[in-house]
């Protein structure tokens, strides 16, 4: 199987339990707000819909999205509001039909047509925006499995923790480690940090001349500072959820460090 093929299978395993999920809320999960900033239960779930049916083939959407929404940055955010203004009043059977159609859709294109090139251009507003094949196909199971995740807090039902798409989500946001210590605390040359989340190969960065953060092949012997935590810890802070969570990390090394890098962890909203 390629990656590209594994890729998919995970956003559909994703999808299925993001479905499974959503099937079960009452009418007041439905209002329960998330750790996302202005989005309850029913907007992260009228974002998905939206995402899914822009790849899936559905009619164009459009909204006059309000400029004082605190919540909404650049032109992404406005694009990502638009599925939640569109369904502010929808009933929640039908946001839940329009996950199920338009990936069942995409699904099933995906199947008879396997995408082969990374490289070659997204479909749509993500090929339009730069995006290649590859980084929608990863970003897909991430945002998919994420969301489930912010439903699952904010109704208090937990799980789902050791899923592929579980596996995936930090496994990718690993990858941002080397950026977050080189370009974003813009730490000395030579400075290493090495984090080991439970479930995940240990991952090590330095920072070179260049001030680039990169991933070494090996633990160092001695790192400056050492990060220790569980997958949901991980996914918390790097995914921009809830910056508290460093309260459950066990630093070895600099603490000074340590704090820094985990106050500018947060890489995805």
């Amino acid at each position: 199987m390629t990656d590209l093929q594994q890729y998919v299978d995970t956003w559909w395993t994703s999808i299925g339990d993001l479905l499974d999920l959503a099937g079960e809320l009452d009418d007041a999960d439905w209002d329960a707000p998330t750790d996302l900033p202005g989005w309850d239960v029913r907007a992260v779930l009228s974002h998905v819909a939206h995402l899914e049916g822009v790849l899936g083939g559905a009619p164009h959407e459009q909204a006059d999205v309000p400029e004082d929404l605190p919540h909404v940055h650049g032109l992404m955010g406005q694009f990502t509001e638009i599925g939640v203004l569109t369904r502010r009043d929808a009933d929640p059977a039908r946001i839940i039909e329009e996950i199920r159609r338009y990936t069942a859709v995409r699904h099933d294109e995906l199947l008879a047509d396997p995408p082969t090139d990374p490289a070659a251009l997204a479909p749509g507003i993500f090929g339009a925006i730069g995006w290649p094949t590859v980084t929608l196909l990863r970003n897909r199971p991430l945002d998919i499995w994420m969301h489930e995740q912010d439903v699952r807090r904010a109704i208090g039902r937990p799980g789902n923790l050791d899923t592929p798409g579980a596996r995936h989500s930090a496994d990718y946001l690993l990858e941002s480690l080397g950026f977050v210590l080189g370009k974003r605390l813009k730490a000395a040359a030579g400075t290493t940090l090495a984090a080991c989340v439970e479930g995940h190969e240990p991952v090590a960065v330095t920072v070179g001349d260049d001030g680039r953060g990169t991933r070494l092949p090996q633990l160092p012997s001695d790192p400056d500072v050492t990060l220790r935590m569980g997958r949901e810890c991980f996914i918390l802070l790097a995914g921009g959820r809830r910056p508290a969570a460093a309260a459950d990390v066990t630093v070895e090394g600099d603490h000074e460090l340590a704090a820094r890098f985990l106050t500018g962890l947060g890489v995805t909203p």
